[in-house]
């Protein structure tokens, strides 16, 4: 018996002894880490201090902090001085006691819902994110609260890293040590990208509703407060029905959180924000695109400024395209069809007025500009100047050409025979007949005694500023230029003969304080054809209205002229042509060089051109051509070197001042 209880004390004394053990071993280490982790908090709230001091040395006063964007914003506005389109980013500065109280709502609800109780850090809302990005084994939501991502903008770059997400605390806790609550926000809503070239929500508002952000209704501002998210995806210019769903969850968290009633919260679901009229329409990007590669590269495509710009555009004339080419391609063209189509509008002194840089079809082929970029054969548009420098070299449009086969040497290359369209030959036609009917070998000859020099020198002069042939092939247009070249030459035409260099900028200035930086785009005017060869060449063009190959072209009731132009294999089909108001160009074709399928441009580009002019002239005046119709006279034969007389003359006073004038244009290119 005694032995047995000497055994149970034994027994808990052994007990004993491992259980002090075990309290001394817990003490000893909770000591050290008590030791380390007072040390290491201390050098936590240390660091962060030093963080913190140093984030706040680098912040820059309230006023200086307000706009992040790395280069300016161009405003551009139409020819009645209406905004229609925006470049670069634009920025508005705004407090957030300024904007709408249901904007700033929308953004605390959607963005950090305890902004104004926190001291710069969620971390409720840090805890939330970490448990859900733990559970679905990857970043899927982020705790950053708004203060951090002011941080983020002010300080960082949007790439998602451990060290970013570490720096960001110093930088918060350094914002809200300088600035407070309505300053933080004020800081966000400014500089915080919303999609379509728009900084900050005033901005945005403007692009979108064309109202200040001080006016926006909940749907509105539910769906400004969506794009933070995903300012491109969400932006209702590129998806308005996926904005307009954004924007309703935006508004059931505004309507859970208390900013917003029951009813409300139903009518702003029921009535969705809708883009305002300019940003709907979306008209003039073509135009705009133009505009910023035309003008100073400083004052445009690199401007540290916000600039506004007044331009030529006109918005009736480009809706008048637009439909045009719909139309045409909805009721004559087969669908599904992948060709391509241009439209450029002038008036007669340049001055672009509409402009369609290609049909969209839902791929990139919006961001390619065929009628400022695209290159391609001329075709028979460029017999028109070959007609007005014969011309103006004294030609009559009554004078008389060969159409017959013609066989000419080109060094180097052997012999060259031109060949009409339609294989067929006439024999001895006037000038007019060839020019309506669009004869290559009549074109030929008239170039050839004409002279080639004098076809390009008048070419380049009227605005033709690609490289042109050398060769007697030039005369059929084998060159390569842009559509809005061409337009612009053939304004030269309807403009007396004196220049009409396309231009879309009237003025630049500042938008801080109105000071004008350029007055005008409109390059110089100068002659290059005189009075009688334009309006001669003019009447013969609009007998290829009345009589010839561009007759799809004739508008009822007021005079037309114009020119077809048809390439080999019909690659490309032109029509340019005006009335006395305005100039018109059309090309149609493929990017990919493919012909077009029984395609000419005496057909669907002068039925495009047709609609088109029909459309802007609706209720017009008619203003009537500046034409010349020639008068009878003794005819000149028109040849090729070495086929016949260069004229007919009755008495040596005509042959002295047809020898007078020869000279002179050989000296300097015009009369």
């Amino acid at each position: 018996m005694a032995r047995a209880v000497k055994k149970k004390k034994g027994r808990k004394a052994k007990v004993g002894r491992v259980e002090r053990f075990a309290r001394s071993a817990f003490s000893w280490l909770f000591r050290i880490l008590w030791w380390l982790g007072i040390r290491a908090a201390i050098v936590l709230v240390v660091a962060i201090g030093i963080g913190v001091a140093y984030y706040h040395s680098k912040l820059p006063d309230f006023d200086n902090i307000m706009d992040g964007r790395n280069r300016g914003s161009v405003t551009m506005m139409d020819r009645s001085n209406t905004v229609f389109a925006w470049r670069g980013d634009q920025h508005h500065v705004t407090s957030a006691t300024d904007v709408s109280p249901h904007l700033v709502h929308a953004v605390v609800a959607t963005e950090d819902r305890r902004f104004f109780s926190h001291f710069g850090l969620d971390v409720r809302g840090l805890a939330r994110a970490a448990l859900v990005n733990y559970r679905a084994g990857g970043t899927v939501q982020g705790g950053s609260s708004l203060t951090q991502q002011v941080a983020k903008l002010v300080f960082f770059d949007n790439e998602r890293t451990l060290e970013r997400k570490i720096k960001e605390v110093p930088a918060a806790l350094a914002l809200e040590l300088k600035f407070s609550k309505n300053e933080i926000l004020s800081i966000y809503m400014n500089r915080a990208y919303l999609g379509a070239g728009a900084t900050g929500f005033e901005a945005a508002s403007q692009r979108y509703f064309g109202k200040s952000a001080a006016e926006v209704s909940p749907a509105e501002a539910a769906m400004l407060a969506g794009l933070l998210r995903a300012p491109t995806r969400f932006a209702p210019t590129n998806n308005l029905a996926l904005a307009q769903e954004r924007a309703e969850t935006i508004i059931t968290l505004m309507r859970d959180q208390g900013y917003l009633t029951e009813q409300q919260a139903a009518v702003a679901i029921a009535q969705p924000a809708v883009l305002s009229k300019a940003a709907a329409e979306r008209a003039g990007g073509s135009f705009a695109d133009w505009v910023m590669s035309s003008g100073p590269d400083f004052l445009t495509r690199s401007t540290t400024e916000d600039i506004a710009v007044t331009t030529t555009f006109d918005p009736r004339i480009q809706k008048a395209a637009e439909a045009a080419l719909t139309h045409v391609f909805e009721t004559k063209v087969r669908p599904g069809s992948k060709a391509q189509a241009a439209v450029v509008v002038m008036s007669r002194d340049g001055a672009v007025r509409a402009m369609i840089g290609g049909r969209d079809l839902g791929g990139t082929e919006g961001q390619f500009n065929r009628a400022t970029q695209a290159k391609r054969q001329t075709g028979s548009l460029f017999k028109t100047f070959v007609y007005a420098a014969a011309l103006q070299s004294g030609a009559s449009p009554l004078d008389r050409v060969l159409d017959e086969p013609l066989t000419l040497r080109v060094p180097g290359s052997g012999d060259w025979s031109p060949k009409n369209y339609t294989r067929n030959y006439r024999g001895e036609i006037t000038l007019v007949e060839a020019f309506r009917e669009s004869i290559n070998t009549s074109a030929v000859r008239v170039s050839e005694g004409t002279g080639r020099e004098r076809i390009r020198a008048l070419a380049q002069d009227l605005g033709v500023n690609s490289p042109m042939s050398d060769g007697p092939a030039l005369a059929l247009g084998v060159s390569e230029a842009t559509l809005l070249e061409m337009t612009g030459a053939y304004a030269g035409i309807l403009n007396g003969g004196v220049t009409a260099i396309p231009y879309g900028i009237r003025q630049l200035r500042l938008k801080s304080d109105g000071t004008e930086l350029m007055s005008s785009g409109r390059p110089q005017s100068v002659r290059v054809l005189n009075e009688r060869a334009a309006a001669q060449m003019v009447w013969m063009m609009n007998q290829v209205v009345e009589n010839g190959t561009g007759g799809r072209a004739r508008l009822e009731g007021r005079p037309a002229a114009g020119k077809t132009g048809t390439t080999q294999a019909a690659r490309d089909a032109w029509f340019i042509g005006f009335t006395g108001d305005y100039v018109a160009g059309v090309w149609m074709g493929y990017d990919n060089n493919k012909p077009l399928s029984g395609v000419t441009g005496g057909g669907l580009p002068a039925d495009i051109w047709r609609e088109t002019m029909t459309r802007i002239h609706e209720g017009m005046l008619v203003t009537p051509l500046p034409m010349e119709e020639p008068v009878p006279e003794t005819p000149q034969i028109i040849a090729a070197a070495g086929e016949a007389p260069a004229r007919v003359v009755e008495n040596v006073s005509e042959a002295v001042e047809t020898v007078f004038k020869n000279v002179l244009n050989g000296l300097f290119g015009r009369n």
